[in-house]
């Protein structure tokens, strides 16, 4: 069953990016403080994903936080070397943090996988995205069909 507005979210192992290289963090210590805008993708360098959605974000990032976001993060089930190479062509340092779901553990825990077996993706995340705040979910937004309308930045900020 998916997460629902009024639930916590789900506190699992994570891996993130750094200099050092890759980073584990726990959903919980990224998503469970402050205002923090969560949105996945099916898969880094994917088209819709690379082309508009982690883009909108990237460019919307200094009017969420304007509207009082503490946090912005793409999560994929990617691994952590793929997710910060991702970052690094798109240029979210500083805007958005990248979170790799190597596993998947972090989708199926939100309720939100999907199978993209059919284009060998395997199993992935939905595309959504979602209000938290400190911790809980204050709106969720999955999208029902393929491209980004409901999980945009645009319709993220227009919700804030």
């Amino acid at each position: 069953m998916a997460i629902s507005v009024g639930d916590k979210v789900p506190d699992v192992k994570l891996m993130t990016m750094t200099a050092e290289g890759p980073r584990p963090v726990q959903s919980g210590e990224v998503l469970g403080s402050g205002k923090v805008v969560l949105f996945a993708v099916p898969g880094a360098f994917t088209p819709t994903c690379s082309d508009h959605h982690l883009p909108g974000f990237v460019l919307r990032a200094d009017d969420l936080k304007a509207k009082g976001v503490d946090t912005v993060a793409c999560i994929a089930v990617n691994d952590p070397f793929v997710m910060g190479a991702w970052g690094q062509v798109q240029n979210t340092e500083g805007a958005v943090t990248m979170l790799a779901d190597g596993n998947g553990e972090f989708a199926a825990a939100m309720g939100l996988e999907m199978d993209g077996s059919g284009f060998g993706l395997g199993t992935r995340s939905q595309r959504y995205a979602a209000i938290i705040e400190d911790g809980v979910v204050t709106d969720l937004a999955v999208e029902s069909k393929p491209g980004v309308d409901v999980s945009g930045a645009d319709a993220v900020l227009a919700k804030l």
